[in-house]
């Protein structure tokens, strides 16, 4: 078990290479769809996953891709199915496997993640596809309210058993508590709330006897609420981030690779970029694992047609690029330009 488990995270612990987060569900991926006034089908899903997954050379920026249940079973336009595709290209297939949010019962806007009851099965019926790695994504909405501690401690249990689960089945657990931007909080209230959900979650982790070496963090950065008046700067943004892994994130996790969570695609790249000049000794390898920060530009690009696919590989190899380039602190925003 432990040798898969230690292939995977060598395959996915590499300098200037981050994850592709590509397991929108359909009700997701409808509304990227609909963004570039295209109706949402089996079919359109597939293009779009299509587009994305046999961009020529992504293998040099991006080393794993989280996979939505339908894409597993999908095909590129040359027939092979879109998980060998990956792995012929050297890149780590991955799946999501939650069932998405239900609402915690006495706790008004506060939602928990549902499907630990029946993860095990789920894991035995993805192997023929064999998935080197997981995804479970835990959200926490700040409010006067919210997050609550019953969510905090509910989550991080939730989020321990399935990254147990997981290494069971020789799968890398891809540990994912968001805390939402929305909202009008400052930086100093999701610092607070952010440190509280990680503290929960190691404690969790550390109580379901979960080998750390073999884990991967995907956590939200410490940032403003998108509707704060005076938002934090990318300066702020990033030492606020690493104090807050710092205090919370032991040295034996291999790799941090962080969610854009509503962040524009040049702020994400910016952000990571800064957490690598900052001067900080990093434990852990510090990357991302983005999805709408990664695919945005390549379907306004694409716009649903044949003729497009190449523009809109070629702006998504832009985007990967800038987000490898961060990796190693040597982005710069004048790259933006085309």
């Amino acid at each position: 078990m432990t040798n898969q488990l230690k292939q995977t995270i060598k395959d996915m612990v590499v300098v200037g290479k981050g994850i592709l987060a590509a397991d929108e569900s359909a009700k997701t991926a409808a509304k990227r769809l609909a963004s570039i006034n295209i109706e949402s089908t089996e079919e359109t899903r597939r293009q779009y996953r299509n587009l994305i997954l046999t961009a020529p050379g992504m293998e040099e920026y991006i080393c794993g891709v989280i996979l939505f249940e339908e894409t597993l079973h999908q095909k590129s336009d040359s027939g092979i199915l879109f998980p060998e595709l990956l792995e012929k290209n050297g890149i780590v297939p991955g799946i999501k496997v939650d069932d998405g949010l239900a609402d915690l019962e006495g706790h008004p806007g506060e939602q928990y993640t549902k499907g630990i009851e029946t993860l095990g099965k789920k894991l035995e019926e993805y192997k023929k596809s064999k998935p080197g790695f997981a995804k479970w994504r835990a959200v926490y909405s700040i409010s006067e309210n919210a997050p609550s501690d019953m969510l905090i401690k509910r989550n991080a249990g939730d989020l321990a058993r399935y990254a147990k689960i997981c290494q069971e089945h020789s799968i890398v657990p891809i540990v994912e508590p968001e805390v939402l931007i929305d909202g009008n909080h400052s930086i100093e209230t999701c610092y607070k709330i952010t440190e509280k959900v990680q503290k929960a979650v190691f404690d969790a982790l550390k109580h379901e006897c979960v080998m750390l070496e073999y884990t991967i963090l995907k956590p939200s950065m410490v940032i403003s609420g998108k509707q704060a008046a005076n938002r934090a700067n990318v300066d702020e943004v990033a030492r606020q981030t690493i104090k807050c892994l710092k205090a919370n994130v032991p040295a034996e996790l291999p790799s941090i690779n962080f969610l854009s969570g509503g962040q524009t695609s040049q702020e994400a790249t910016a952000h990571l970029n800064r957490m690598h000049t900052l001067g900080e000794e990093l434990p852990w390898y510090v990357s991302f694992s983005y999805g709408r920060a990664l695919q945005d530009s390549a379907l306004k690009a694409w716009h649903g047609k044949k003729e497009n696919v190449e523009a809109g590989q070629n702006a998504f190899l832009k985007r990967a690029m800038l987000n490898s380039l961060a990796t190693k602190g040597e982005y710069s925003e004048d790259m933006e330009k085309d």
